[in-house]
């Protein structure tokens, strides 16, 4: 891997970039650790040469999802020591920005983590959830023998994310934070989900621009993205680099394939599965719900939301209008006409999974990765008059992508179960911003960038943003390779 210094030299022994020190001050690098070349996993590397000597920041701290091949770098030790990185700088709480925190921890990570407060209150449940969910499923593998493992092990464990919570230290939008070694952050308001934002840093060596992921110019709920500051060499975001959202003719109605399917489950005597992100995108469906409620297109039947993150997810949404993050022009996120039910325990989740009556149950995980919607699909799948509705990115290698791409059966708990069920998708949920709102963003930089590194996307779509960049900027832009470590430049 190309990165600076010897892997595991002794953290006092002098590297060849501070015998340098004499010759002037050595370049600060970046490596694309993660999230190159691939969605999930985001974790970039900067090493820097101060006056106090060589520091490593990691910006971001995610889990690899989809592919199994992808998952098993999980596991991977990171690639310096975990007690070298001085601190972490997070963009947002999705469990592929800050889902490897605690096995850093567990490595020896030490330092501060640094994040907006709502980040950081989000975070303490994403990252609980995480390590709930690992430790049962590493249980159950053990107890029903499908895992290859003699003896199944959880990525990490509860007390590893209780030993990472006390690190971290919330920031301010819009203000500039001195981490040390006259190295500086700033986070700017992202627009993706609450706290998100792109940060921009300074070091003795170059500045460097986040994007982390960014939200269309108009948030459901949240109030919308701004423009950061420029700097030299900016990471953007390419999960939609290759495609535009669906734009609604005049005349159509928003979510109209949401709303028809709605509609004719119910009328067919069947229940709506909507598979979620825990964070966000439960918020959204619900808000868009409310609104079909409101103004007369759906009935109004039981809406279950079964999952604990989501939840608490969603009280905390509810409850961060002081911070001034809510969108106002839309009344933020008011509920009160839903036939709204919280499932809180085992024994009512499973009841769920043969709904008695038509209903629409939003449950976690959105890619139908892990969480209690496994059960449910494993229950529903078979049943025609039940109707899946996919509202989100479905990663390669993931269940959510098998339906997308109209698999008939699916892989669940170690037994193939037949797709009976409607599935069908609503492409208007989504709060990444499209190729072209990629490209506006980068456009009203100031300054410009003198090169843009495409992220977090897979190759065909990060491939396609760089090429609208070129054609509509005339920004030299690349696609992120991973493990390639880069100079920043001032």
């Amino acid at each position: 891997m190309n990165l600076p210094n010897v892997r595991h030299a002794p953290l006092n022994a002098p590297s060849q970039r501070n015998l340098r020190h004499s010759k002037g001050m050595a370049p600060t690098t970046l490596t694309f650790v993660g999230a190159a070349g691939t969605v999930t996993g985001s974790k970039h590397l900067l090493t820097v040469d101060s006056p106090r000597g060589e520091r490593r920041i990691l910006i971001d701290s995610g889990l690899y999802q989809g592919e199994k091949k992808l998952r098993r770098k999980n596991w991977s030790d990171f690639p310096v020591p975990a007690d070298s990185i001085s601190d972490i700088l997070l963009t947002h709480a999705h469990l592929d920005h800050v889902g490897y925190l605690p096995r850093l921890v567990k490595q020896g990570f030490s330092g501060t983590i640094w994040a907006t407060p709502s980040t950081i209150d989000l975070a303490h449940i994403v990252l609980r959830d995480s390590a709930y969910l690992q430790e049962r499923d590493a249980e159950h593998a053990r107890t029903y023998g499908y895992s290859k493992h003699r003896r199944p092990l959880p990525l990490y464990t509860v007390n590893d994310v209780e030993d990472t919570l006390p690190l971290m230290r919330a920031v301010d939008f819009d203000a500039d934070i001195d981490v040390g070694g006259q190295v500086s952050a700033h986070w700017t308001r992202a627009g993706h989900i609450l706290g998100s934002a792109s940060i921009r840093v300074h070091t003795p060596g170059g500045d460097a621009l986040f994007s982390g992921d960014l939200g269309r110019p108009t948030h459901p709920v949240l109030r919308s993205r701004e423009i950061p500051e420029g700097a030299p060499t900016v990471l953007l975001e390419s999960t939609y680099g290759d495609r535009e959202h669906f734009e609604t003719d005049p005349g159509h109605e928003k979510h109209e394939v949401f709303r028809d399917a709605i509609c004719r489950t119910i009328d067919r005597g069947g229940s709506v599965l909507v598979p979620a992100f825990a964070v966000d995108r439960t918020e959204v469906v619900l808000k868009v719900l409310s609104d079909m409620v409101a103004a007369g297109q759906i009935p109004s039947v039981p809406i279950y939301v079964d999952s604990p993150m989501a939840l608490a997810s969603l009280r905390l949404y509810q409850a961060v209008s002081a911070r001034g993050e809510l969108n106002d022009e839309v009344g933020g996120l008011k509920l009160s006409n839903l036939n709204l039910i919280e499932v809180r325990d085992q024994e009512q989740s499973q009841k769920l999974n043969d709904p008695k009556e038509p209903s629409i149950i939003v449950s976690a995980s959105g890619m139908l990765t892990g969480g209690r919607v496994l059960h449910h699909i494993e229950h529903m799948l078979p049943q025609a008059i039940h109707t899946v509705v996919l509202t989100g990115y479905q990663a390669v290698g993931t269940r959510g992508r098998a339906l997308l791409d109209g698999a008939r059966e699916l892989k669940m708990h170690g037994a193939w179960v037949s797709v009976q069920a409607e599935v069908i998708r609503d492409e208007e949920f989504s709060v990444h911003a499209d190729c072209s709102e990629l490209v506006d963003w980068v456009r009203d930089l100031v300054p410009q960038p003198r090169s843009v590194w495409c992220v977090h996307g897979e190759d065909k779509a990060a491939q396609a943003l760089v090429e609208s960049l070129d054609q509509e900027l005339g920004v030299r832009a690349r696609v992120a390779v991973p493990e390639k470590t880069i100079e920043l430049k001032k």
